[in-house]
């Protein structure tokens, strides 16, 4: 175990090194930039009281260049154009607000901070919320299958193939990508809330039904294994329908912490569940992920993903690496998290009967 710690401390100090070096390298780009646009402008000294977009101040701006810089009268236009491009700029930025040429200082951290709990929260929220769903889907499907007799009428396989249709029409929608879904209502409802991100986080981008199929998976492959013969023959409940006296309720697949004692199927979910701990790690950074892009494609100001892309409009690069650590480190959290619970959790396999 303390192996993978020390890897995660070492993945982290990399990326983050690494992360640091590409700031150095594009603050330094920057810093070049600004001072060739510095040096040109100075080149031709002050010119606040001109206005260079009117064709004679133009035109007389160049022809002095051209009397102090003899020879070079295509390097001159030029050098004019980009100043005046300069300029302008610099006046749109002045128009825009003080965001565009923000530093990471204390100050723009305890601005993020807020932001970056909201998006914490949202994760959390949302990570057991599919954990949940993961379960409780797998779990219906795996009772469903045991339980459900062949049709044998006309009538049956009229039933079954409408019930194909649904689960094929709801995956389409569980497999689209957020921002589909989201631009295809964003005229008709409010998106701009916490909890239409839940749900849209929760139901798009297959995040749901990919984890659930594996989950399921790992239902299928336990439930072969000779142990559940043996459970059987010690004369634990085996049944699957939900009203029967050997079934399974359905508030029992239903409720939050699933337990089935009493039926073969309990150890049949705890280690099918054993085994699945180890995917909430990928599933973490498909959610994180999945989170950026909904936050970006609806646009909401105030949240964590989105002042990332503004600030990565505005060049505030070190903001924007501030941010994307924020990030990694939430995934690293979750992975050494997970692998934590994994250890403690084979410990109790170890000591089980």
């Amino acid at each position: 175990m303390k192996a993978k710690l020390l890897d995660h401390l070492l993945g982290a100090a990399f990326v983050t090194a690494v992360l640091l070096a590409a700031l150095l390298v594009a603050t330094g780009m920057k810093r070049t930039a600004e001072r060739t646009e510095a040096d040109k402008t100075r080149q031709l000294g002050d010119l606040s009281f001109a206005d260079l977009h009117d064709p004679f101040q133009r035109a007389l701006l160049e022809d002095a260049a051209n009397v102090f810089y003899p020879g070079q009268y295509d390097k001159n236009k030029a050098t004019v154009k980009e100043v005046i491009e300069t300029l302008d700029r610099r006046f749109s930025d002045k128009l825009q607000g003080g965001n565009t040429g923000r530093r990471l200082t204390m100050r723009t951290l305890l601005e993020l901070l807020p932001m970056y709990a909201t998006f914490t929260l949202i994760y959390l929220v949302v990570m057991f919320l599919t954990y949940y769903g993961v379960q409780t889907i797998a779990v219906w499907r795996f009772c469903r299958v045991r339980r459900a007799p062949a049709p044998s009428t006309f009538g049956g396989y009229l039933l079954l193939a409408f019930k194909k249709t649904g689960m094929v029409t709801g995956s389409f929608i569980l497999f689209c990508p957020a921002y589909v879904i989201a631009y295809s209502i964003r005229t008709s409802i409010n998106t701009d809330t916490v909890v239409f991100m839940l749900l849209l986080a929760v139901l798009s981008n297959g995040l749901l039904m990919v984890y659930a199929n594996k989950f399921y998976a790992f239902l299928v492959a336990e439930s072969r294994k000779g142990y559940v013969e043996n459970a059987v023959v010690k004369n634990l409940r085996n049944g699957y329908a939900p009203g029967a006296a050997d079934g399974i309720a359905v508030r029992a697949i239903l409720r939050p912490f699933k337990r089935f004692d009493g039926h073969v199927f309990g150890r049949i979910f705890d280690n099918a569940r054993f085994q699945y701990y180890s995917s909430i790690k990928e599933q973490a950074s498909f959610l994180i992920s999945g989170l950026i892009i909904i936050e970006m494609a609806l646009n909401i100001h105030g949240y964590l993903n989105y002042e990332m892309l503004r600030q990565m409009l505005y060049k505030n690069y070190d903001i924007v690496i501030a941010i994307v650590l924020m990030i990694f480190f939430t995934v690293k959290l979750t992975e050494a998290g997970v692998d934590l619970f994994i250890h403690a959790e084979s410990k109790k396999y170890e000591n089980r009967d």
